[in-house]
């Protein structure tokens, strides 16, 4: 500090300083501050409820870094628990159930299951209804456990059966409009077996041979009209102990001779006619199927 100075200020001021100006107060003063205050007031408490909704969204629904509740994201797709319903169309590569539980599908129509192609063309359908289950594809197959054996096929021109034993259990049996082709027709056990055609002609062919047998029982084949057996290279072969042919009709000879005793005939002869009709005459000292042939003429 310079002398001048140093006297300058020791010395009294008298002098008078000029006027300040007006000082005006910085800030929200009266309602402005109230109305502030009851915003970030209310702005609080709209974001603590607001954190208290989401905190009880995500205990209620069962959020987690997994999923959400029964849905669970993981590598190998989307696994659901319980049971889930859809409201709109579905669309999955692949639908399977836990290994200790099944797999159940509801609705309370109808569930439907489609199969498309690139081109998005229906290619296959499984309709299951109140009323029937129906499948729209062009093969329908059923396979055995463990998917190498054909159980069941189903095409537009043949239906393919692939078990070893087709069982019929109906009380009117099965009707076929065609012909059917099988290696083997076996009744069940203690049952009886008929093969019927009511209004129709019943035709059973083998390339190599028909073989009809009945171990534990009889063999019964009958007709309104006539039963024919027929072999036109071979031979007709009938092997049993015992051989019966009833109702056969009964020739008669000339009238006896008055003072002639009539005894009661119990023995017969078997005669054939020129055209294969069989017929008995009684059987004496010699042959009487001459003498009882007019039976013949009534054929």
């Amino acid at each position: 500090m310079t002398q001048e100075q140093y006297i300058l200020a020791a010395q009294p001021n008298n002098l008078q300083r000029p006027g300040c100006a007006t000082v005006y107060p910085v800030g929200i003063y009266g309602w402005r501050k109230r109305c502030l205050y009851f915003f970030i007031l209310l702005l609080l408490v709209v974001m603590i409820v607001n954190l208290a909704l989401t905190i009880w969204i995500l205990k209620v629904m069962n959020f987690t870094v997994e999923g959400m509740g029964n849905l669970r994201v993981n590598k190998e797709g989307i696994r659901l628990e319980g049971i889930s319903e859809f409201l709109l169309p579905l669309y999955v590569k692949e639908i399977q159930s836990r290994k200790d539980s099944p797999l159940i599908l509801q609705s309370d129509r109808n569930v439907t299951l489609n199969a498309r192609n690139d081109l998005g063309q229906l290619t296959g359908q499984l309709t299951v209804g109140s009323e029937m289950v129906e499948a729209q594809c062009q093969r329908f197959e059923v396979r055995s456990s463990d998917g190498e054996r054909v159980l069941f096929s189903a095409d537009e021109e043949e239906v393919t059966v692939g078990t070893e034993k087709l069982r019929v259990t109906g009380t009117e049996g099965a009707i076929f409009e065609h012909s059917v082709e099988t290696p083997h027709i076996r009744a069940e056990p203690f049952q009886d077996l008929k093969l019927e055609s009511p209004t129709r002609t019943l035709t059973m062919e083998g390339p190599k041979g028909v073989e009809i047998s009945a171990d534990a029982g009889e063999l019964k084949a009958s007709c309104r009209k006539d039963l024919l057996l027929q072999s036109t290279e071979g031979e007709i072969f009938l092997n049993a102990n015992t051989i019966r042919l009833g109702n056969l009709p009964l020739g008669t000879a000339a009238t006896p001779s008055h003072g002639s005793p009539v005894s009661k005939q119990t023995v017969y002869e078997l005669c054939v006619c020129p055209s294969g009709k069989l017929y008995l005459s009684p059987a004496e000292a010699s042959s009487t199927c001459h003498s009882t042939s007019s039976v013949c003429l009534w054929s």
